[in-house]
Order: C-alpha cells, then sequence, then structure tokens
C-alpha cells in the first residue's frame, strides 16, 4: 500500500465525518446564496476547524463567488479546497537543515508520540544518506530511555542518555560532544512531556534551547511540536502555550488514524502560521510523510 492510500485510510473517519457534513450541506443545495455559505460554516466549525478560521475560509469563498460569479455547486467544492490548501501551504514542509550538524529538538505534552515520531524521522533521515544521533533528554518519566533506546536501534541510528533523573540540558550537551566528535549530520533531541501549566518544566526546555544556542549557535535547527490529533480543538492551545517559551518551526501530526477531528489541522495552521511538517497515520517505522496540503485535502473532501 503507498503512502497515500494509507493517508486516505488512516483519515478515514475524518473523511466520513467531515465528507458527511459537506454532503448533507450540498444534498440540499438549490443555488449558490448566502443560506448555503451558512450552512457551510456551520458544517466547518462542527469539523474542528475552529470558529475564528471557518469564518475566515467562509469570507473568502463569499469574496471568490461573488468576483468569479460561481453558481455551481462543483465550482464551489473547488474554491473551498482552494481556500484550504492556501491556509495549510503557510511554508514548506521540507526541514530545513543546511548545516553539517542540524538539531532538531522535539518537544509536546506527555503521550503525543514524540518518542516514535523520533524514530521514524531519524529513521527517514538516515534512509537519506544522513548520519543521525539522538539525545535521551527524557529523563523524568520512567522507561522513556528504553524506549527511545527501541526506537533509535529499530533506526539504526546511535544514541546519547544518562541515568533516569539527570539533568536534560546536560544530555544535550553530552549528545552534541558525540555528534560532532563522530561527524554527525543530525542530532534529535527528545524531552520531556510537559503540560504548559507545569512552569519548571517549560523552564527546563528554555535551559535546553539555551544549551543548543551556545553550542551550536551556527547550526540550523527545528523545533517541532508533536500534536496529538485526537485533541480537537485543544491542540490549537498546546501551539499558542509552546510558542511561549520556545521558538516553534514545525508540526508534527500524530494518531490521526484514530480520529474524526483531522479538520483541526487546518485551525491550527491559520491561528498559528507555522507549518505541519511530518503526518503520521500508524504505527510502522515507516508509516510518516513529510505533509502534503494536496494530498491531505484530497484524502478528506
Amino acid at each position: 500500500m503507498g503512502f497515500f492510500d494509507k493517508l486516505k485510510q488512516g483519515l478515514g473517519k475524518t473523511k466520513e465525518s467531515f465528507g458527511e457534513k459537506m454532503n448533507n450541506v450540498f444534498s440540499t443545495f438549490r443555488k449558490v446564496d448566502e443560506e448555503l455559505l451558512e450552512n457551510l460554516e456551520e458544517a466547518l466549525i462542527m469539523s474542528d476547524i475552529g470558529m475564528d478560521t471557518s469564518l475566515n475560509i467562509i469570507a473568502k469563498l463569499r469574496d471568490r463567488i461573488k468576483k468569479e460569479n460561481i453558481q455551481d455547486e462543483e465550482e464551489v467544492k473547488k474554491v473551498l479546497r482552494e481556500i484550504m490548501k492556501e491556509i495549510l501551504d503557510v511554508e514548506s514542509p521540507e526541514l530545513k537543515l543546511n548545516t553539517k550538524l542540524s538539531v532538531i529538538l522535539v518537544v509536546g505534552v506527555n503521550g503525543v508520540g514524540k518518542t516514535t515520531s523520533i524514530g521514524k524521522i531519524a529513521n527517514r533521515l538516515r534512509e537519506n544518506g544522513k548520519k543521525v544521533v539522538v539525545a535521551a533528554a527524557d529523563t523524568f518519566r520512567a522507561a522513556a530511555v528504553e524506549q527511545l533506546e527501541i526506537w533509535a536501534k529499530r533506526a539504526n541510528v546511535d544514541i546519547v542518555k544518562k541515568e533516569e533523573g539527570a539533568d536534560p540540558a546536560s544530555v544535550v550537551f553530552d549528545a552534541i560532544k558525540y555528534a560532532k566528535d563522530n561527524n554527525a549530520d543530525v542530532l534529535i533531541c527528545d524531552t520531556a512531556g510537559r503540560l504548559h501549566n507545569k512552569q519548571y518544566l517549560m523552564d527546563e526546555l528554555s535551559k535546553i534551547d539555551k544549551v543548543i544556542e551556545k553550542e551550536l549557535p551556527d547550526a540550523s535547527k527545528e523545533t517541532l511540536l508533536v500534536i496529538d490529533g485526537t485533541t480537537g480543538q485543544n491542540a490549537i492551545m498546546q501551539v499558542k502555550a509552546f510558542k511561549e517559551t520556545v521558538n516553534i518551526t514545525g508540526l508534527i501530526l500524530t494518531k490521526l488514524d484514530g480520529t474524526a477531528k483531522g479538520g483541526v489541522v487546518i485551525g491550527i495552521v491559520d491561528e498559528n502560521k507555522i507549518p505541519v511538517k511530518f503526518i503520521g497515520v500508524g504505527e510502522q517505522i515507516d508509516d510518516m510523510q513529510e505533509f502534503s496540503a494536496e494530498d491531505f485535502l484530497q484524502a478528506i473532501i
């Protein structure tokens, strides 16, 4: 099965939910008027896209309908897709890893799939010819290091670790030294799952960030926030909270195969202007791919 087929299958629940709402609107369609737009707006809001983004989409749709004198149902759907694609294409999803040692810092709340995402990304990078090192800087959670070790082994990359309870920033410091000494191309740093209301954990994240800035001031750096697709609108709040502590450069969306709330992706990107870099729709090591707005929208609409 190709990845697009996996994506379609994985986003099946979202498509079913989103598609049903759209079909209900268009099944009563008689003409392109304000009533149709109001029904579409309600369908978008109910699809976890969010109030502000839904209003924004409908305002743009109304404008296009007026300017282009659109009267056809299929044309309305086509324009709707184009507007959503424009929102999702805020920036290229490609990782910017332009220096010999580049860094990827992976952050997020507990249970979103950070460790598995790191394993999958490490595997992708190694398959693309990069020498990768991972840093086990989640020293708070029991078994976090062991879990990362399993994924590092699967991805066939090196890991730098310390005992449970060690200072996470010191793990990152050691990992940078190891990566430099071993001529690595990319260092991926795991971090403890943290809630935005736990200030000491957010401060710890800031400390890790400072170590990277000090030791690798000229390195390319991506800070990727992992979002669990099943959390719906709460995900938008998580992005805003993490942005206050670190400079988030991209998002990784996980667990979209288990939810009907995939529409939240559009709201997250619209409200934060941060690109989705990767999307995960399964448990296997190759079940994570670079995000494509075109493929995503094709899979749900």
